[in-house]
């Protein structure tokens, strides 16, 4: 019997056997089209050398594929009734480690630093579920970490917010925060039918090249950060009224005034208009009204 599983009557098959439910609340949609899952693994450019990082293995489907192409793959799946379905569809690969915990409060510098060399480029591939993706991917960008490459699939909206530039509906603070640290491009649009259940959202695949240097350097990265969260907390306000509103104070507004003007930007601009290098030079430009 064949125990690739990237398939409905296949994925079905096994979940029936172990008597598995899928849970709503952890966000399991499992992908079951081989096509896909191959092209997920294209781009994120896994060979015979490449180690590799797997958040929520779900029934292993995309992790059979990883498992043939990369030397190592090491999974973290939330659901721990998950490991007797795992157990059987990656019992033929030696190069796969499986651990069970929430990504978000696991110790993942030591599960990183007991499967794979000292100072070794990990790729993070990944299908996550659309409730944290956010805070997953933030976590995985953090400066400590050794991923060169992430690629996962997302709810496609937030996919286009990651991508997203100066000007486009889709460009707000979360563009800002992960662009700063990776460049962020979509590879794959991928249709709700693909998956089982079926989500209520289309998705997309994103990859993230993460940067050796930050696209911009700023003297304080909190208040770098402040700012353009401030920027964007009323879209439809100007840049002058939202910092007022939102950072500083109604008092300190011709302060503000003069601080932009100084830097070339209109006070009268929207947040989403500034390329993440003008919010470098207004962070630093500003930072002292803060310190007040």
């Amino acid at each position: 019997m064949d125990k690739r599983i990237a398939s409905p009557k296949q994925t079905q098959e096994i979940i029936r056997a172990h008597r598995f439910t899928l849970k709503k609340s952890l966000g399991q949609n499992f992908l079951v089209d081989a096509n896909i899952l191959n092209n997920i693994v294209q781009a994120a450019a896994i060979d015979a050398e490449s180690f590799v990082l797997e958040i929520g293995p779900g029934a292993g489907a995309l992790t059979q594929i990883l498992a043939a192409h990369a030397k190592k793959v090491v999974a973290i799946e939330i659901d721990r009734r998950l490991e007797p379905i795992l157990s059987e569809t990656l019992q033929e690969f030696n190069n796969v480690s499986l651990h069970f915990g929430d990504v978000l409060k696991i110790d993942l510098d030591a599960i990183l630093r007991k499967e794979f060399p000292p100072d070794a480029p990990v790729i993070v591939v990944a299908n996550l579920p659309y409730y944290v993706t956010t805070p997953i991917l933030m976590k995985l960008l953090m400066p400590n970490m050794p991923f060169c490459r992430i690629v996962v699939m997302i709810q496609k909206e937030v996919a286009a917010r990651l991508e997203a530039h100066p000007g486009e509906k889709s460009y707000g603070s979360l563009s800002i925060a992960v662009q700063y640290l990776a460049d962020a491009s979509i590879v794959l649009t991928v249709p709700k039918t693909v998956f089982m259940p079926q989500p209520n959202v289309d998705s997309a695949v994103i990859r993230l090249d993460v940067r050796k240097d930050k696209k911009v350097a700023v003297a304080d990265e909190a208040f770098f950060f402040r700012l353009v969260r401030a920027s964007f907390a009323q879209r439809r306000k100007t840049l002058l009224n939202n910092l007022m509103n939102n950072l500083f104070s109604k008092n300190e507004k011709d302060a503000i005034q003069a601080v932009l003007e100084e830097q070339g930007v209109d006070p009268g601009r929207r947040g989403e208009t500034l390329t993440i290098e003008e919010y470098a030079r207004l962070s630093d430009a500003l930072q002292y009204l803060d310190k007040k």
